[in-house]
């Protein structure tokens, strides 16, 4: 295996690329480095955190000549976190050198003012997003003339989120000789436009038997709940499992933050990072982050798009994406470097069409595992309870919550209620307060029938009441203690059995809270 200097990295670098404890180069970074230094163009796929970032960067910083000021590479990214972070890599690799290689960031949510005396002072490297950059070329305050490289990073994402505009508007302000390096986890169709409109020749290279998201490294789960549990089952999780650092993804920036506020009232490290936070915010969240002073972080995808943090061992799809692109790039935050990670994914019923097409996206079925609101537990699934039928997704069938929660308890009754011990269980338990409502439908055609008799029988006067006692007591010898169980439950309860079942559940949850706020102290 060769290592940076058999690539064609200078001497320097590589002692750079020591200091910081690299010393081998990864699979992308050994096919691409040569290519770019040569000059050629070229597109790179390969799944996150396999080093795209080096992989462009030291090409591009022994290209650049220092003694001419002005910007002769560009480097466009989705968000300022990650124009930020490609930067921190850059300004490492330059670290010490007097005279050597100017950089500057160029983003939203930063003082322009500041950004036009650092671009006047002169710059070699920009690193920016869509955005800002298109406002400073607008501006006048940005001269993309001397520019001979251009790298798209996570092309994909850029695409997604509805930059495809603003990046052609700054391709055509490049020179038209080029090279253009285009780095991406994914391939879909308007990327590859993009490339066949401003490439020229480009090589194209796929990591070999590399998926898109390292399976091998990620274990993954799906917990299927209601949107009424979620918060509950986000915690049961997360006492189960422990993260050592965790990102917990959200559709919007309403959810993220009320998620957040519910996860701090239950005594966890948290905080979360969107599109609404000033950028002195966005960067003082991420630096406790980073140093581990927070445990989890409530994100939406744009904010988090292409974030490496190290020690992130969990991500939670609180929200199930709706494509198999944004579940790549959420999961692939954990498990990189070679690392381990989980991805948790919480299911409701509304969601299982897009899982259905994100197992087909990435051509494996997830596990399946169930969060129980009365018992406060996660059970495993049973394999054809699992939502598949021959390896294949079944079909969506949209309930609501309620609907969802009343079946899963009518389910519950008719498996249990068909031995006498069973029956003698749930009895036990519905006097506790919990399982009430199961046992309440599970006997139904026989306790039914027992407990409309003595009430039909209390309302005909004393003599009839005694007559009814009677022929109740016969009726509880025959049946045995079983029988006696539930005809008394039954005739106590009947359908409001259901409402204290409720009621009983809810006081579960609220005990299981308390639990989750001492674990996550103990846990960090």
């Amino acid at each position: 295996m060769p290592n940076f200097q058999q690539l064609g990295i200078d001497e320097q670098r590589v002692r750079k690329l020591k200091e910081q404890g690299i010393a081998v180069p990864t699979p992308v970074q050994q096919e691409t480095i040569p290519l770019l230094l040569e000059g050629k163009d070229v597109i790179a796929r390969a799944r996150t955190g396999t080093g795209k970032t080096l992989a462009f960067m030291l090409p591009i910083l022994q290209h650049i000549d220092p003694n001419r000021p002005f910007p002769q590479a560009l480097i466009i990214a989705p968000t300022r976190e990650l124009a930020l972070q490609i930067t921190e890599e850059a300004r490492k690799l330059t670290a010490g050198e007097p005279d050597g290689i100017k950089i500057l960031a160029v983003y939203g949510g930063q003082d322009v003012e500041k950004q036009l005396r650092k671009l006047e002072g002169g710059r070699h490297l920009i690193i920016g997003t869509p955005g800002r950059l298109l406002d400073h070329l607008r501006r006048g305050t940005l001269e993309l003339g001397g520019v001979k490289m251009l790298v798209l990073d996570e092309a994909d994402q850029m695409l997604h989120m509805g930059f495809l505009a603003e990046v052609e508007a700054l391709i055509d302000a490049l020179p038209y000789r080029r090279q253009t390096m285009l780095f991406s986890a994914t391939m879909p169709a308007g990327v590859k436009q993009l490339a066949a409109r401003y490439m020229n020749k480009p090589e194209d290279i796929v990591i070999k038997g590399a998926s898109p998201i390292p399976l091998e490294q990620i274990k993954q789960v799906v917990v299927e709940c209601t949107d009424r549990s979620k918060q509950d089952a986000l915690r049961a999780m997360i006492e189960r499992y422990r993260p050592f650092l965790a990102i917990i993804f959200c559709r919007t920036k309403r959810r993220a933050s009320a998620l957040n506020e519910a996860l701090l009232a239950a005594g966890y490290e948290s905080d979360e990072l969107h599109g609404d936070l000033s950028q002195a915010k966005r960067e003082a969240v991420m630096k406790r982050f980073r140093e581990a002073k927070l445990q989890l972080l409530v994100a939406t995808d744009v904010a988090a798009r292409g974030l490496d943090v190290e020690g992130v061992t969990h991500v939670f799809n609180y929200d199930m994406p709706h494509d198999v692109e944004s579940y790549i790039h959420r999961i692939g935050r954990t498990g990189r470097a070679g690392g381990s990670g989980m991805a948790v994914t919480f299911m409701a019923a509304k969601d299982r069409s897009d899982l259905a097409r994100i197992e087909e996206g990435i051509s494996l079925r997830l596990k399946r595992v169930r969060y129980d609101a009365h018992e406060g537990n996660v059970q495993e699934e049973r394999a054809n309870n699992a939502g598949m039928e021959s390896g294949r997704p079944r079909k969506a069938r949209h309930v609501s919550s309620l609907e969802s929660d009343r079946e899963r308890g009518q389910g519950g009754g008719r498996r249990e209620g068909g031995t006498g011990s069973a029956r003698r269980g749930q009895s036990d338990r519905s006097s506790r307060g919990g399982g009430g409502s199961a046992d309440g439908r599970g006997g139904r055609s026989q306790a039914k029938g027992r407990a409309e008799q003595p009430r039909r029988e209390e309302s005909g006067g004393p003599g009839r009441r005694a007559g009814a006692e009677e022929r109740s007591r016969g009726q509880s010898k025959s049946q045995g203690g079983a029988g006696r169980g539930s005809a008394r439950s039954g005739g106590r309860s009947g359908s409001p059995a259901r409402g204290q079942d409720n009621q009983g559940g809810s006081r579960g949850s609220g005990s299981r809270g308390g639990s989750g706020r001492s674990g996550g102290r103990r846990g960090r």
